[in-house]
């Protein structure tokens, strides 16, 4: 087994070994789907590469709604099929896979039409649970609630119309940390990893594609990767990488989605919300201290790497979520707010509320397999048949995969140690509440951070503008989670960006310079660092004030990509 710790000298260590050997697989895309694709074929004892032009879980996902879920307007659209596989692979995630990572959650429907409401609604949450049963569910099953019941539940609930309401339980994750999640455990089983690392073109062998070429933004080098198959997991990006090839089987459509974060004193309720929408569904959605609202659904046809969200979208969010609740929340009540992308499948309906989220694999071209569409919750399932369809081509005896009994790096032993948290706040001379943010964030890989807590004791301070990151996730975060930029941490190994009022600026300095001692930044990196994330939080506060997607995307274009030109 090899290490599970993505730091400079592996990054460097494995960039080599990519350009050195000649793998099976190299994957395109470090996001669920590229991650999750890796670990299964390095875990078939495949040798593997995985290429990130970015940085891990950089794109979509790290900004879904953060929920493990069958998803019940599916049940609505009569896809049963990938309900029941969603909440096979929910119950699979939340008990053996990623438990540290994976937590349950509430939602409460409220009611507002006598008698026939309720059992409509109830008939399909009653399928909805019933679906889960057949996957061994874990979770609490519905119940049917009275107008005083959801009430005392959501005292935040607008009592005019209110006749009732119906608690059903789904599960969450922190998208980006089960993610990166995906890549160590790939890298503990032989996955050569790298971020900042983009494939600028496509190797051939007449036909054939036979690997990739590749420029590392950090040092400006430019190198081939050999493989036997290639496996395109780029998401929105999918029809890029397939144009290399000039042509493509698969087409994807990108569908915005925006959330809003509001501090958790703002709506008062005990259960997370779900609304139906003239055009979706609504999920209010409890995050620690906060509440993420969301979600919207629509074309984007600009910008892939940075989507904005414009005015239209924040005031249509709060709009909607304000026709259920007794004090509506304004834009004032809002400290966060972030766009993502989904990858959907082309299909016939001009809604891409329609569009179908069941994925597809398709070989391309001889020797490069896509891979696109599906639900962040079936990621697993969207790898397996990735690498299946790559071993086909492959030949030779190739295990099937196992990934169904392969615990992520953090997971394994995780029960037992939440249950000795104390014992360990005792031990560390940390909180008991700082000592269960770091297993939920870490999971038994806190033996880690507590080591290098002991060599550097005066990390145990929190960030400036957040009680709940200790200053000494950023240097672990910098030596052993492959975070390369100030944004790496602030947005992705924390989550400071969206769930502080300043965006992070207040903590830029003190974990830039954590950064620089682990990642060896001179002042002149350390300034340019910081210039950057300023500049991208002012872009994307100017993005939000404008009245439509392409004045919002010209906008949030004005913070040029830290990752454009790198410091090589």
């Amino acid at each position: 087994m090899s290490s599970s710790s993505l730091g400079p000298q592996q990054r460097a260590g494995d960039l080599d070994r990519m350009a050195d050997e000649t793998l099976d697989i190299v994957v395109i895309g470090a996001g669920v789907t590229g991650a999750g694709t890796a670990l299964d074929a390095a875990s078939r004892g495949l040798t593997v590469g995985l290429l990130e032009q970015r940085d891990y879980a950089s794109g979509t996902s790290s900004r879904s709604s953060k929920l493990i879920h069958g998803g019940l307007r599916y049940l609505e659209q009569m896809n049963f099929g990938l309900v029941r596989e969603a909440l096979r692979e929910r119950q699979l995630i939340f008990d053996r896979l990623a438990p540290h990572l994976v937590r349950p959650v509430s939602f409460l429907y409220p009611l507002q039409h006598r008698v026939w409401e309720r059992a409509y609604v109830g008939a399909g949450i009653a399928m909805y649970d019933g679906l889960a049963a057949l996957a061994r569910n874990s979770l609490p099953t519905h119940r049917h609630l009275s107008r005083r019941g959801a009430l005392k539940l959501a005292p935040a609930l607008a009592r005019d119309g209110l006749v009732g309401a119906i608690r059903y339980w789904d599960a969450q994750v922190d998208d980006a940390r089960h993610t990166l999640g995906l890549a160590r455990t790939a890298a503990h089983y032989g996955a050569a990893m790298a971020s900042s690392s983009r494939v600028i073109g496509l190797l051939r062998d007449g036909d054939r594609v036979t690997g990739v070429q590749v420029l590392d933004l950090e040092s400006g080098r430019r190198f081939d990767v050999r493989a036997r198959q290639v496996i395109n997991a780029t998401g929105v990006w999918t029809d890029e990488i397939q144009d290399m090839a000039g042509r493509g089987t698969i087409k994807v459509r990108a569908s915005k989605g925006i959330h809003l974060v509001v501090p958790r004193d703002r709506l008062h309720s005990e259960s997370g919300l779900i609304l139906r929408t003239e055009r979706s569904v609504l999920f209010v959605i409890p995050w620690g201290k906060h509440w993420i609202i969301g979600t919207t659904d629509t074309d984007w046809e600009l910008d892939l790497a940075h989507p904005a969200a414009s005015r239209t979208d924040i005031d249509y969010l709060l709009s909607q979520v304000n026709t259920v609740l007794d004090q509506p929340l304004t834009r004032e009540d809002v400290e966060g707010i972030f766009a993502g992308l989904r990858p959907l499948l082309f299909g016939e309906s001009d809604a891409t509320s329609k569009l179908t989220r069941e994925h597809a694999v398709s070989q391309t071209v001889p020797g490069l397999i896509s891979v696109a569409g599906g639900k962040y919750t079936t990621y697993r399932v969207m790898a397996e048949d990735a690498v299946d369809a790559a071993v086909r081509n492959l030949g030779g005896h190739i295990q099937p995969s196992c990934t169904t009994d392969i615990p992520l790096i953090g997971a394994d032993g995780f029960k037992p140690a939440w249950n000795r948290r104390r014992k360990t706040a005792t031990e560390s001379g940390l909180t008991t509440s700082q000592t269960e943010n770091l297993l939920r964030r870490h999971g038994t890989n806190i033996t880690e951070v507590l080591e290098m807590l002991k060599e550097r004791p005066e990390l145990s301070s929190t960030l400036p503008g957040s009680e709940d990151y200790l200053a000494v996730e950023v240097a672990y975060a910098a030596r052993h989670e492959g975070a390369l930029h100030l944004d790496d941490v602030l947005t992705r190994r924390t989550r400071l960006s969206i769930e502080s009022w300043d965006r992070g600026l207040a903590a830029t300095r003190q974990v830039a310079d954590l950064m620089g001692t682990e990642l060896g930044w001179d002042e002149s990196a350390i300034a340019g660092e910081i210039a950057h994330y300023e500049a991208r939080v002012a872009a994307e506060r100017e993005s939000q004030e404008q009245p439509d997607d392409r004045t919002a995307d010209a906008a949030r274009l004005g913070a040029p990509d830290v990752r454009r030109m790198g410091r090589g």
